[in-house]
């Protein structure tokens, strides 16, 4: 791992922020403050640190849409980001999650659990390669990885950070079948903490919005998923 990894930590309270910099700076991190939505988004954009750390209960613009705005940026998209919340209802960690942050961390947390987790996440950062590589198109269906842009008959198709993950997956292999678990793991690393449920909520919705080309996910009962083979 690299060792001056540059992490940005973002909470309201001094003493939070002051014991999560005094670890991860012991680990061999360097941290960049910041203390409000606004700093975080305006530093993100400017430094574009390996990690965020992010603290739900913000003032001013939370913690949720932070993230949403970070992951709507294509300049900031990648930045993976752990949030740190003093609220464990799954309500409000899975819509963070889905929004696209990689991990989170509940209040009060062990610093070394707290380490464990961000050298995971850059390690997996490290690793991935699976936003970029060859644009796929499919008739009139093209996956644009790089740009993360996805065009259906000449328009532009909006989808969140999961769907997007999850079409691109499915579609770089054609026939094949995966389980709901492959497809989590695959998207978002191993033991990333979504329930199966939530990889049929995004398929919904991803068929929704693909309209007929929708029809290309196919279900397999008992099984999972597949991207209908290109003929």
């Amino acid at each position: 791992m690299t060792a001056k990894a540059r992490i940005l930590v973002v909470d309201d309270e001094e003493d939070i922020l002051e014991l999560v910099r005094y670890n991860l700076v012991g680990e061999g991190f360097e941290v960049i403050p910041a203390e409000t939505g606004e700093q975080a988004l305006k530093i993100a954009g400017s430094e574009l640190p390996d990690l965020i750390l992010l603290d739900l209960m913000l003032p001013g613009i939370n913690g949720i849409e932070v993230a949403k705005r970070l992951k709507n940026d294509v300049k900031t998209c990648r930045i993976p980001i752990i949030m740190l919340t003093a609220r464990g209802e799954e309500g409000d960690v899975v819509l963070g999650l889905e929004i696209g942050a990689d991990d989170y961390v509940t209040k009060p947390f062990s610093p070394r659990i707290l380490n464990a987790r961000t050298r995971a996440v850059i390690r997996r950062k490290t690793l991935d390669v699976s936003d970029t590589g060859t644009v796929i198109r499919i008739h009139d269906l093209i996956i644009d990885p790089g740009r993360r842009r996805i065009e259906l008959r000449g328009k532009e198709i909006d989808l969140s950070f999961t769907e997007f993950q999850i079409l691109l997956f499915l579609s770089r292999r054609p026939g094949w079948v995966f389980t709901r678990s492959q497809i989590v793991d695959a998207v978002r690393g191993e033991n990333y903490p979504v329930t199966d449920r939530s990889v049929d909520v995004q398929i919904v919705g991803l068929r929704k919005k693909l309209g007929s080309f929708g029809n290309y996910i196919q279900t397999v009962r008992g099984v999972g998923y597949r991207f209908k083979e290109i003929s």
